[in-house]
């Protein structure tokens, strides 16, 4: 059995234990993405009773703006949190679309 020598735990038990830790970062994660999607929804309903247009050009680049310095700042791939950011803005784009138009997002 080989332990790990930063704990004098055996190498299986270390893992394990980062692993929860990964998997509780996902948890939290996830749940920042339910709680942006939830405010994009309150955004939605104010563009809906303001007559606003959904798309906000400016807005999106802001967004990408200040993606791309937390990349660098992080050591982060800039095109990997590009692309992130991309499925995030398009999820979160089709469900204000869906409130605009007074449907119910799924």
């Amino acid at each position: 059995m080989t332990h790990d020598p930063a704990t004098s735990q055996p190498a299986s038990d270390t893992l394990e234990a980062l692993r929860a830790e990964l998997d509780a970062t996902d948890t939290r994660l996830r749940d920042a993405l339910r709680e942006r999607i939830e405010i994009c929804v309150r955004i939605a309903e104010h563009k809906r009773a303001h007559d606003i247009p959904m798309m906000q050009p400016h807005r999106i680049g802001a967004v990408q703006d200040r993606a791309a310095r937390f990349a660098e700042e992080h050591g982060i791939d800039r095109t990997f949190i590009r692309r992130f950011y991309d499925l995030i803005i398009a999820e979160t784009c089709r469900v204000e679309d869906l409130v605009i138009a007074g449907e119910e997002p799924k």
